[in-house]
């Protein structure tokens, strides 16, 4: 007949000395909660209170009306971007350059960090570290200029050695054909060598017994990659991984933002340009967060069925 009551009072004190537990846990390092709350603060601030203005992708907004009394419509603002004509074109331009940028942006660091563990020499290392890495530093309007100097019809050096060598000049900054490719390659150039320092920071935690073992055992260094040096940064292949796919409909908007125009946009117009166009320029800011709000919910599914494919191989976020 007491069973019941002492079960409950076991459960009290288990959960009383988990209580204690937390607390002394918390007690024990204060100094780096203590650390830990600028950070707190600044996410509370910046992104989660922030997240409130997602009211207005329900909304038919109206600056003069303001937030509380604009009209609320439902899901007007996501059926009129999901049944307009131009939802198919932008999604297929965003999916698109998305999918070609994982695919050479995100193995290219990968080889230039194992190209970069076999030089044995430092200062060739070191330098082409150097060179790979500072693009990330240069701007989106920098990189435009350059390409405007490269690829221009009239006096860019490209089209001056295809006219020497008895070829048209090709429009490649106009042309809808081109701009695809530009903007992969733009960026692949940009961003690899910065994203090889995360892959050679993993290489460089390997333990060197292990490469000993296997040329013990006759492993060329092919057979090396394979079992040895490709384990040793799965894990961390597999977070920037998940992370990128998270992101899969940001196809950057700073870059295409500067390098679309009216001859290439049919190729180039993404999520987030016409984001721009239509929340800025028309001020249809209801419509602008609910295309914002979609993208975001896209991404948040896809990073959570990566991350749960990524617990096969022992390499989820969380």
């Amino acid at each position: 007949m007491n069973a019941p009551t002492d079960t409950a009072a076991a459960l009290l004190r288990e959960k009383g000395a988990r209580q204690t537990t937390l607390w002394a846990r918390m007690r024990r390092y204060r100094i780096l909660y203590l650390l830990l709350l600028p950070e707190l603060i600044y996410f509370a601030v910046f992104k989660y209170i922030p997240m409130f203005g997602i009211l207005i992708a329900f909304k038919n907004y109206n600056l003069a009306l303001g937030f509380w009394d604009s009209p609320w419509i439902g899901f007007s603002n996501f059926s009129s971007f999901i049944n307009g004509v131009y939802f198919w074109d932008i999604m297929e331009n965003t999916i698109l350059i998305s999918v070609y940028k994982l695919l050479f942006g995100f193995a290219a660091p990968i080889v230039l960090a194992l190209m970069l563990n076999e030089v044995k020499s430092n200062w060739f290392k070191k330098v082409v570290q150097t060179i790979t890495y500072l693009p990330h530093f240069v701007s989106w309007v920098i990189v435009y200029g350059l390409m405007v100097a490269l690829l221009s019809p009239g006096e860019g050096l490209v089209n001056l050695l295809l006219k020497e060598y008895g070829y048209s000049p090709i429009s490649f900054l106009t042309e809808p054909g081109w701009i695809r490719p530009i903007i992969v390659s733009s960026d692949l150039w940009k961003e690899v060598g910065w994203g090889a320092i995360l892959y050679l920071a993993a290489l460089a935690g390997i333990d060197p017994s292990l490469y000993e073992a296997a040329r013990m055992d006759g492993a060329s260094k092919a057979r090396q990659l394979w079992h040895v040096t490709l384990p040793g940064i799965r894990n961390i292949i597999i977070i920037l991984l998940v992370i990128r796919l998270s992101h899969i409909l940001d196809a950057g908007f700073d870059q295409i933002f500067m390098m679309a125009n009216t001859f290439n946009q049919e190729k180039a117009d993404i999520i987030d340009t016409w984001v721009y166009r239509q929340g800025l320029e028309r001020m249809q800011i209801g419509l602008a967060t609910a295309v914002g709000l979609f993208k975001a919910v896209i991404g948040f599914i896809l990073v959570v069925a990566a991350n749960k494919a990524a617990k096969k191989f022992d390499g989820q976020i969380w």
